[in-house]
């Protein structure tokens, strides 16, 4: 593995903390791989036999049922998934693909739990790790559950712009059919949805996105902390 890469990961909340020798008792057994864009790494249902840090790229958590299939979450540097699985030695109960040219670092689950019972500020660590993305679940069902698409469409647009330091004009980061689906939302839903928004002051072309009225758009969004403050 590259000094920066080690670096870059020791660096990562769940792993800062941690003794130096419980950091280096994880490394003989990890390995460190680059995987193109659209390779499957894990699938739901299947054991968790590793967790997965994500140190270069971008990785799709997604679900599938009776042939449908949802987007949950994107990971990006430097970042882990799916933490619950590895700790309870559970099956994943999503599955994660590549969104682009991605390196993974991957840690076996049964080093984890180990290291979890030895070094406590780790153990803290992974608390704390757990509790964030449980704060973060429930903010997403806040959002599916209270909002309908289109002030579900606004408030993603207002993080955007917050995102892009401001700017009036941005570009979507995914394509439009997976950030409809991260919205709860069908392609065609997302398109009407645009298209309701267009006298807000919300211009699209292609994957650019222009805000004019903001004041408009954020009195019809209504965005909450409680719900849009990933910080919180």
């Amino acid at each position: 593995m590259r000094p920066e890469d080690l670096k870059a990961v020791r660096a990562l909340p769940l792993f800062a903390s941690m003794r130096q020798d419980s950091f280096e008792q994880l490394l003989p057994a990890s390995f460190l791989q680059r995987f193109p864009k659209g390779v499957t790494l894990i699938t739901e249902g299947d054991p968790a036999d590793f967790l997965h840090v994500v140190v270069e790229g971008a990785v799709e958590l997604y679900a599938t049922q009776k042939r449908q299939e949802s987007a949950v979450l994107v990971a990006r540097p430097v970042s882990t998934f799916i933490l619950a699985a590895v700790l309870r030695d559970a099956v994943y109960l999503m599955s994660a693909r590549t969104l682009e040219s991605s390196r993974i670092l991957m840690i076996p689950s049964e080093s984890i739990r180990t290291v979890v019972l030895e070094d406590t500020a780790f153990a803290e660590a992974m608390i704390a790790e757990l509790a964030q993305a449980f704060r973060f679940m429930v903010k997403t069902v806040k959002n599916l559950k209270l909002r309908t698409a289109v002030e579900r469409l606004a408030n993603y647009l207002l993080r955007l712009r917050i995102e892009a330091g401001g700017a009036a004009a941005f570009s979507l980061p995914y394509e439009k059919r997976m950030v409809a689906s991260l919205l709860g939302m069908t392609p065609e839903n997302l398109s009407r949805a645009f298209a309701t928004l267009k006298p807000y002051g919300v211009n699209v072309d292609g994957p650019q996105v222009t805000l004019t009225k903001l004041e408009d758009l954020e009195r019809l969004a209504k965005p909450s902390p409680l719900i849009d403050d990933h910080e919180i």
